[in-house]
């Protein structure tokens, strides 16, 4: 066999891929691929040791693992089946994260090609530049790319701070980052936001859906000047841009990508608050840093880590000038498109599963029953009900329990409040324990390891006939936060029985069922607090 056929029978064996490349991305069970030299490390995601989660960079695990060096190299990669836990290890250089939970693995080990192949190859490649040359994967331009589906609020300086020339550098690197996402109808779609003495929304997302309208759009931006109140349009882009009205569209991560050069004038930390309240993930591109002499006029030294979505370096990105930016591109827009590192996208809101478990019992009686259902109501109607946001389910009880709809039923929030309206009462005993054991396997059990956080909320008015500990005990053991909410003759020591730790703050009781109403804002901000708590 002749010396060029061997080098293209292992080229077309081995894959080049880029320092970016995850495990997920490739098709094979077994896979031999190409590594480049001088990746970035400090860009690297890797969850895991030895065995990797399948959204890790394959050349950020094979030199994590020791199989290769930052000078490149052959990686033999094997598909795994997901784990239950990804350990963070630092090793090589590159620092691996911890991951809880993912559905594939892979691990790495040295590939098959000779250095002496190497060599060939690249003197074969360097005679005949089209050998083993992959066909570019080609993209819809109308659609997009599918692959990066966010939605993006570019928020741009306007201020004095950057001045004419400056601000127009800006725009240039808005545009190419812009084109470089792959915007299109299944794509990414982006707005502008103009920050100055007063925020201006130039553009939103619905007004254009094709890279060359939003290049165009961005070039006629003009020049607004006065302070740079960054914080003031942070919370104003967060509040007022991603309404579905305005083009921001369900399950897709919301993104608001910060240019600020210098330094802001006003305070980012409650807009950054503000940010993660409403799902959105700040990342702030900051440009010509505060000199050491200039540290003094910034208000706020540590305004970036206050401002981001997460203060995990990955959400900030620094570029020490608007000249020759155009290397920060590619890095900048494979941060927009790593969905799984959104971690901001998920809030109380759209991301928890409530059941309500309701005391149907003799001793409520119908007027007051229907008080629990609006109180029921009333909670259910704060949050984003849909078929991958929040959802809802009830249980009403006595000696015995009745599924009145579970999590998989309804999936709007208006067929959800219909259904609790439709919720006839029983009448009859109170078997408190009984009743949570069932919602928990019953109910909670066909949920358990989805994405969404877990929540009951019992609602009784008198002394349970049976034990409500160890039923409670086992719900809270299965990852169920219980919230207790006595009326009238519920004994106060099995509703803190029934209640998770810290008990105080999930038992609630009140005298009349008319309390049951003011009790709705503080049920909420305990739901948004364990939930925020559990993300720490």
């Amino acid at each position: 066999m002749l010396p060029g056929s061997k080098i293209l029978l292992f080229s077309l064996a081995s894959t080049a891929i880029t320092c970016f490349t995850r495990g997920l991305d490739l098709r094979k069970g077994t896979e031999d691929v190409l590594c480049p030299a001088n990746c970035p490390l400090w860009q690297f995601y890797v969850f895991g040791d030895g065995v990797y989660a399948s959204l890790s960079s394959v050349c950020g695990a094979a030199i994590h693992s020791g199989v290769i060096t930052n000078t490149g190299g052959a990686v033999r990669v094997r598909t795994l089946p997901g784990q239950e836990s990804y350990p963070a290890v630092n090793a090589n250089g590159i620092q691996s994260q911890v991951l809880s939970r993912w559905a594939s693995s892979f691990s790495v080990t040295a590939g098959t090609k000779s250095t002496a192949l190497e060599a060939v190859g690249r003197s074969v490649s360097t005679a005949r530049p089209s050998t083993g040359k992959r066909p570019k994967k080609t993209l819809d331009k109308k659609a997009g790319n599918k692959d990066c589906k966010a939605d993006i609020a570019f928020l741009i300086d306007g201020s004095y701070n950057i001045g004419q020339r400056r601000f127009n550098l800006q725009k240039n690197f808005v545009g190419k980052v812009a084109v470089m996402l792959g915007i299109g109808t299944e794509g990414p779609h982006v707005g502008v936001v103009q920050a100055s003495e007063h925020p201006k929304i130039e553009f939103y997302l619905k007004n254009y859906t094709a890279a060359k309208e939003v290049l165009f759009a961005i070039k006629e931006l003009g020049f607004r000047g006065g302070n740079s109140n960054t914080g003031k349009a942070l919370k104003y882009t967060a509040q007022k841009f991603f309404s579905l009205e305005n083009g921001a569209r369900k399950g897709i991560p919301k993104i608001i990508v910060v240019f600020l050069d210098g330094w802001p004038s006003d305070d980012l930390e409650e807009a950054g608050i503000v940010a993660r309240e409403f799902g959105v993930n700040v990342f702030i591109v900051s440009v010509a840093k505060p000199t050491a002499e200039e540290l003094g006029m910034v208000q706020d030294i540590g305004f970036v880590d206050k401002a981001v979505c997460r203060n995990n370096g990955f959400f900030s990105y620094q570029m020490p000038t608007w000249f020759g930016t155009t290397k920060y591109v590619k890095p900048l827009v494979q941060k927009l498109c790593s969905h799984e590192q959104m971690l901001c996208s998920k809030t109380c809101y759209n991301s928890v599963n409530i059941g309500f478990l309701i005391d149907g019992s003799s001793s409520v009686g119908e007027s007051n029953f229907r008080l629990m259902l609006e109180f029921v109501s009333n909670v259910a109607k704060a949050f984003e009900i849909s078929d991958i946001g929040s959802k809802v389910a009830a249980v009403q009880f006595t000696y015995s329990q009745r599924s009145e709809f579970s999590f998989t039923d309804y999936v709007t929030k208006e067929k959800v409040l219909s259904a609790i309206r439709n919720i006839r009462y029983m009448s009859g005993g109170t078997a408190t324990g009984d009743a949570i054991s069932f919602i928990t396997t019953h109910v909670f059990g066909p949920v358990k390891d989805g994405p969404n956080k877990n929540f009951l909320i019992v609602l009784t008015d008198g002394q349970s006939y049976d034990d409500v500990r160890g039923p409670a005990a086992a719900a809270q053991k299965a990852g169920i936060t219980v919230f207790s909410v006595g009326i009238a003759w519920a004994p106060l020591d099995d509703l803190k029985d029934m209640a998770s730790e810290p008990r105080e703050s999930h038992t609630f009781f009140t005298r009349e069922f008319t309390g049951l109403e003011p009790m709705v804002p503080d049920i909420i901000r305990g739901i948004c607090k364990d939930f925020l708590d559990s993300k720490q």
